[in-house]
């Protein structure tokens, strides 16, 4: 038996904000399109004709309509508030954002990534060193003594350093 598409509602403020962030240049294609799903599903669209004028698979349509549903009262909440158009923008961005991703945290912030590599590209003599080119191995307790991070396995570093070829170091192995 197939079910009916949830309804999409709407305010013209929202219609307004959503338009505006399919118009600007730096909204991401991924918030666009969902954007786009939302304003054709309020327009009574069914989600055979979005996927079809989308290129998209139906259950993306029914993912971001029944999402869009489900957040509408919170963010009628924020409208009723009076908020301003930024804020009920943010509001309108976080509701069509991704959920968080299942796994473990990142262990290193991007940062610290960045350092290792800004480290690698260093010779290794200016850290004292007796050697001409860094091996994982001495990548990672140099990171370590310079505490960039707590610690670290040279494996991890020659992840961070995989595909790439530094003036200054050689590739482990394995």
């Amino acid at each position: 038996m197939v079910g009916r598409a949830v309804p999409v509602s709407l305010t013209t403020r929202q219609r307004a904000i959503l338009e505006a962030l399919i118009r600007a240049h730096s909204t991401s294609q991924q918030l666009a399109e969902r954007c786009r799903i939302v304003l054709f599903s309020a327009d009574g669209y069914a989600n055979i004709e979005q996927a079809a004028i989308l290129d998209v698979d139906r259950q993306r349509i029914r993912r971001w309509r029944t999402r869009w549903t489900d957040e509408f009262d919170r963010l009628m909440d924020v409208e009723e508030e009076e908020a301003s158009d930024k804020e009920l923008q943010e509001a309108l961005v976080e509701a069509l954002a991704d959920d968080p991703r299942c796994g473990a945290p990142l262990k290193f912030a991007p940062e610290q990534v960045a350092a290792i590599i800004a480290l690698a590209c260093e010779p290794p003599s200016e850290s004292g060193l007796p050697i001409t080119h860094w091996t994982p191995g001495e990548l990672a307790c140099e990171a370590v003594k310079r505490s960039i991070v707590e610690s670290i396995s040279p494996r991890q570093v020659d992840r961070f350093l995989a595909n790439r070829v530094f003036g200054h170091t050689s590739r482990g192995i394995g």
